[in-house]
């Protein structure tokens, strides 16, 4: 029978604590998402457009050819749909963020023109 150790055994990426993980407490705001699903539809429609015309050229036939296709097809076509999607949204939030910059500059000069002491009239001056 082996000894006990008074220290615990080596073990590889021992960490004290709890492992820090980063990736499922990060909230991904609506763009970030709907890039990160376009690139995936877009990676996908073009692995499969790669592997059907080197791997898989011969061996498709029949209704496998036609629905490979039209697999390969509806992720072109989502693809497509998700980058109208995105530039709809970047349209409309600089959109907004156009009008929030005009509102913004349209206050200050309000607030610079209370704050500036009045001049008297032109005609005080002339005399």
């Amino acid at each position: 029978m082996a000894p006990i150790s008074p220290t615990p055994p080596l073990r590889f990426f021992y960490h004290p604590g709890p492992l820090p993980c980063y990736y499922p407490t990060m909230a991904l705001d609506a763009t970030t998402r709907r890039r990160w699903l376009g690139a995936l539809v877009l990676l996908a429609a073009l692995g499969m457009l790669i592997g059907g015309e080197t791997v898989l050229k011969g061996k498709l036939e029949g209704l496998a050819f036609i629905f490979y296709w039209l697999v390969c097809f509806g992720f072109t076509g989502l693809a497509i749909v998700i980058a109208f999607l995105d530039a709809r949204a970047l349209q409309r939030r600089t959109h907004q963020e156009q009008h929030d910059l005009f509102d913004t500059t349209l206050k200050e000069i309000e607030t610079e023109a209370k704050a500036r002491p009045r001049r008297s009239s032109r005609r005080q001056g002339r005399s």
